[in-house]
Formats: structure tokens, sequence, C-alpha cells
């Protein structure tokens, strides 16, 4: 049963022209601008695999940082509610992108690799535990068609 209904708007702007448009795969560049209302701009490309600029987000690399970031806050409230207090937390991601012969392609899976520091040596079996549960609520892992996996490093204050 569907409860709530959360609406997202973003723009592209294209601004790659260096002067002929598309006329050759290799004479125009692959930037372009992600704008999100009240929020500053971000200055985007292709993968330097696909002709982009390695000095630009790219749409994997945002992907890769939209599951990370969603894991972290779910697992963030979890730990709140569970009363936890988790310190500090890193994430360190990789994604592996297949390419087909024909140039498409897709991503086959997603590992999650965060460090995090609690405060309580007695909540950290409950604390690695809630991964689990970050992984099955995170709207974006719950929205892909691959496996998104985590290894957790849990460790806690002297």
């Amino acid at each position: 049963m569907i409860q709530n209904l959360h609406h997202y708007n973003t723009s592209i702007f294209w601004t790659g022209n260096i002067g002929t448009g598309t006329n050759a795969y290799n004479t125009y560049e692959r930037s372009h601008i992600l704008q999100i209302t009240g929020k500053k701009d971000l200055e985007c490309s292709s993968d330097p695999a696909f002709n982009g600029d390695a000095g630009k987000h790219n749409p994997e690399e945002l992907l890769l940082a939209s599951v990370s970031s969603c894991h972290m806050l779910w697992y963030l409230h979890l730990c709140s509610v569970a009363g936890i207090v988790v310190l500090s937390y890193e994430d360190k991601a990789t994604g592996i992108m297949q390419e087909d012969a024909d140039g498409s392609g897709r991503f086959v899976s997603i590992h999650l690799s965060p460090n995090i520091l609690i405060a309580d040596k007695t909540k950290v079996e409950q604390a690695v535990g809630l991964h689990h549960s970050a992984n099955k609520k995170c709207f974006i892992a719950n929205s892909l068609n691959f496996p998104v996996t985590h290894s957790a490093a849990i460790k806690i204050t002297h």
C-alpha cells in the first residue's frame, strides 16, 4: 500500500557544444551542469573512458554516491532509534559496471565498506546487524536491479 509519494526535480544543461554541436563523436564535450533548485550546481561530464572530463562528476559516480549516502542515512537513523551512539561514519564504496560489445551496459554490483566509531562496546553486535536493516530500507538500493552488499567495520572509543 502506497502511503506517501515524494517528487524530485532536477535540471540538466549541456555545456559541451564547442562550436560544431555533435557533428562527430570526438567534436563535442560531455560537460553539463546539474541543477537542483536552491542548491549549488554540480559540474558533470561522462566518465573519462567515454571521452569525459575526469575533473567533473559523472553519472556512474553519482549513482554510487547515492547508494552510499542513502545507506548511511538509514543506518544513522536506525542506530539513533536503537540507542547506539555513532561518533563517526566513513564509507569507501565501490561499484562494478559491465560494458557490452554494443556500448550499452549496466551496473552489476555495489559494495559498501563503512567504518563506524560507536561509543558503547556492548552495542557492537547490534551495530553490525543494523547494516542489514539499513540495506533493506534504503530507497536507492531498493530501486536497483543488482545486489548492494556491505562489510562494515565497527570500532569503539577507548
